[in-house]
């Protein structure tokens, strides 16, 4: 089988590695990755990324000229995308640009012209409801008339393009796994102790951005009030919030409860994620049903739990998005928002070992068959062959 994956997501090298698992899994695939030659990572100015190409086996990045170099829904393919076409002659074509974007309508027109007879796929995060206006509603229904598959990266995204209707085979898989070599048990006792962490302390941490819909403020709420258990909160990042937070934290009487660490390099992560009894998070939803447009925001996937999961680490989130799918009954789940619901559960693994034991086993295992790039990339191999026999 010979599949086409185009976004600029795997400019970066680290988030190919479910794609180099695809290209291992049977002897006859070949797997070509499509990245714009030149982007502006975040539209940051004067930071052009110079994509390079890469040859692994049966796995290849093939950088291509581009139009756009920081909008990845105007992101559009120059002419040498054509004779690369002609020559791998893709059975699938997946474009990670989203619905309403104009690479996936270019590469759906190309597939056309050119005899090529490959299905076409695309992924998308976007899970709130919305309208599309002329003219973009024209692009919009010839996207999602010529689509064969559909890759959502949370059952509410699959949901929202139900509602356009798109009636297609669909899966619901996350862009991107977790590295099981990286993030894995891995005792910290220097860290610890390097951080002031004493051994009755129960660490409950928090790994992502500061800002008010990740819902810091309600676990905040919820630490301050647990009175009858030692612990820690290990803050791992940065944001608008954190004043707001150091505030708060000494109006609650808890700042010298708080570990405040920076935003540490990627790799890290692992070690500070492994210093925890348990990883919350508390996301809340910040848009409200009036018509189809949604404005506001709700967790889309929550890739933290999947990295403390495969650490063997205890997960709390809310029932904001797709948080609930991800954890399953892997962990705990509260109602978004419910300071008490949090506390409850927090409370209950720090009075009981076992349970969080049993949660650090049961997540670790969900981890793994469910999470890894390995794991999936036979989903999406399977989904793939699904969608040429369909």
């Amino acid at each position: 089988m010979k599949i086409l994956v185009v976004s600029h997501t795997y400019i970066v090298d680290l988030n190919r590695e479910k794609l180099r698992e695809l290209a291992r899994l049977e002897p006859n695939i070949e797997v070509t990755v499509v990245v714009p030659r030149r982007w502006r990572p975040g539209g940051v100015q004067n930071k052009i990324i110079e994509t390079q190409p890469l040859q692994e086996g049966s796995f290849r990045v093939v950088p291509v000229s581009n139009f756009s170099e920081n909008n990845q829904g105007l992101l559009t393919f120059g002419a040498d995308i054509i004779p690369l076409l002609r020559q791998f002659r893709p059975q699938i074509i997946q474009v990670e640009q989203g619905a309403k974007a104009l690479g996936y309508a270019q590469l759906i027109a190309l597939n056309q012209l050119l005899g090529l007879k490959a299905k076409t796929i695309f992924f998308t995060w976007w899970n709130l409801p919305y309208e599309v206006k002329f003219p973009l509603s024209v692009l919009h229904t010839y996207n999602l008339h010529n689509t064969h598959g559909l890759v959502a990266g949370n059952q509410d995204a699959a949901e929202v393009l139900k509602l356009h209707g798109y009636n297609g085979e669909f899966i619901v898989m996350p862009q991107l796994g977790v590295d099981e070599s990286r993030f894995r048990p891995q005792p910290q006792p220097e860290l610890k102790q390097q951080l002031g962490i004493q051994p009755d302390e129960f660490v409950v941490g928090f790994v992502g951005r500061f800002v008010e819909e990740k819902g810091l403020l309600t676990l905040g709420k919820a630490l301050a009030g647990i009175k009858e258990h030692p612990w820690k909160w290990l803050l791992l990042g940065r944001g608008s919030l954190q004043s707001v937070l150091m505030e708060k934290a000494t109006e609650w009487g808890i700042k010298d409860q708080i570990i405040w660490v920076e935003s540490v390099p990627h790799d890290q992560v692992p070690r500070y994620i492994n210093l925890m009894n348990a990883l919350v998070l508390p996301s809340e939803t910040t848009y409200k049903f009036k018509t189809l447009t949604a404005a506001g925001w709700k967790e889309q996937f929550g890739h933290v739990l999947i990295e403390a999961m495969a650490s063997k680490v205890p997960v709390i989130g809310s029932d904001s998005g797709e948080i609930p799918n991800v954890i399953g009954d892997a962990g705990l789940v509260f109602p978004e928002g419910n300071v008490e619901g949090l506390r409850n559960a927090l409370v209950s693994l720090m009075a009981q070992p076992e349970l969080t034991q049993k949660l650090a086993e049961l997540g670790y295992e969900r981890a793994m068959n469910q999470y890894t790039n390995k794991a999936l990339a036979r989903r999406l191999l399977d989904f793939y062959k699904a969608v040429i026999h369909h």
